[in-house]
């Protein structure tokens, strides 16, 4: 069983910054990947980023330029540096992770993100 736990979610200004964590119970380079989502209300779940096992990230495009997500492997944990925040990035935020073998996704609980105006 993999635990993944998010924190760093709050209220904040718009145009501020907030950097979220996820900590895997596991060693990360069990995952082939891990990222964040997010779900809005009344809205769909998703992407915001993802890093690979070889440190390739991908984003939405709305996020490019002003989320950055990185990864230390000493302390099995994936970051989300949040910057320029807009009230329209209100949502929870889910950190998720691709278990190698056998392949299977995890998911965190999820962290408040609130952004006024």
């Amino acid at each position: 069983q993999v635990q993944l736990v998010e924190s760093g979610g709050g209220l904040v200004q718009a145009g501020g910054s907030l950097r979220l964590s996820c900590a895997a119970s596991r060693n990360i380079f069990s995952f082939n990947a891990m990222g964040w989502y997010r779900q809005a209300p009344g809205n769909q779940r998703e992407l915001v980023a993802a890093i690979t096992d070889g440190g390739t990230t991908n984003y939405a495009d709305s996020m490019k330029g002003r989320f950055t997500i990185s990864r230390d492997n000493a302390k099995n944990t994936v970051y989300l540096q949040m910057n320029s925040l807009k009230p329209e990035d209100t949502a929870v935020y889910y950190c998720n992770a691709d278990l190698r073998r056998p392949p299977y996704r995890y998911w965190g609980q999820g962290t408040q993100v609130t952004v006024s105006s």
